[in-house]
């Protein structure tokens, strides 16, 4: 039987080991394609693709074995759980690779794209233009119900590069960092509750004035430049909010 190909993963050595693997297995979970096998290649395999210990891949497995993304069969494998998307929980832990995660599962349609001037709260992270490429993009579960949609504003010259295939299956961090090559220094989000405003509402299927998590995401390269600002609105009955921290 086929096993389902994880992405490869660059470690950072500031964040603990299982869980940067965790995330990006996770991540890699969320973005298959449909017609992707479920079986996961073995503990071995994984180590070894991801160049950790056996106990560390272990400690990640569990990770996503509590998290319902995947089940463990002695002797049988380990298979993803093909209904275990839905109502996916907003999770803000401290790496690229878990935004990646976050933003990753079900179907995304690209609903609009072009030239946009800068709304308040986004022109001030592009000092110097006046408009960049927007994308506007609805997520779907597999049921085919909306669960969020999301505004990115990008840098024209980086945006003229993008193919919108990608970004039907991909975040967009994922996008310009692994597509474009964009080299990410860090992430900053903001995280509130709003009301869900006549737009909201109409593509996320819900009462006017209903209850949204509102996650904002500022993405910077590694010249300190923001390259990418996106506003996503998540319904509010189907995501849930946490923080994990380390202890040192």
């Amino acid at each position: 039987m086929t096993s389902f190909a994880p992405d490869s993963l660059v470690l950072n050595s500031k964040l603990p080991l299982w869980y940067q693997v965790s995330q990006s297995l996770r991540a890699s979970i969320l973005g298959r394609h449909a017609d992707d096998p479920l079986r996961l290649p073995t503990e071995d395999g994984l180590a070894a693709h991801y160049g950790v210990s056996v106990l560390t891949m272990r400690q990640a497995l569990k990770e996503l074995e509590d998290e319902g993304l995947i089940t463990r069969h002695r002797r049988r494998g380990t298979f993803i759980e093909p209904a275990a998307l839905r109502g996916a929980p907003v999770k803000l832990l401290g790496s690229v690779d878990a935004i990646v995660a976050q933003q990753s599962g079900g179907r995304t349609a690209v609903l609009q794209h072009g030239p946009a001037k800068l709304p308040a709260g986004v022109a001030e992270h592009f000092p110097g233009l006046d408009e960049a490429i927007a994308f506007r993009r609805l997520r779907c579960d597999d049921t085919g119900e909306p669960t969020n949609w999301a505004e990115n504003y990008v840098r024209p010259e980086l945006a003229a590069r993008i193919d919108l295939a990608d970004l039907e299956r991909w975040p967009m961090t994922k996008v310009l960092r692994d597509m474009l090559g964009v080299r990410i220094s860090r992430i900053t989000d903001t995280v509130e509750a709003r009301l869900a405003d006549p737009d909201t509402a109409r593509l996320l299927q819900v009462p006017l004035l209903s209850p949204i998590l509102h996650y904002t995401g500022v993405t910077y390269d590694d010249s300190g430049r923001a390259v990418d600002v996106v506003r996503i609105h998540y319904r509010g009955d189907r995501f849930s909010f946490t923080v994990t921290m380390e202890a040192p």
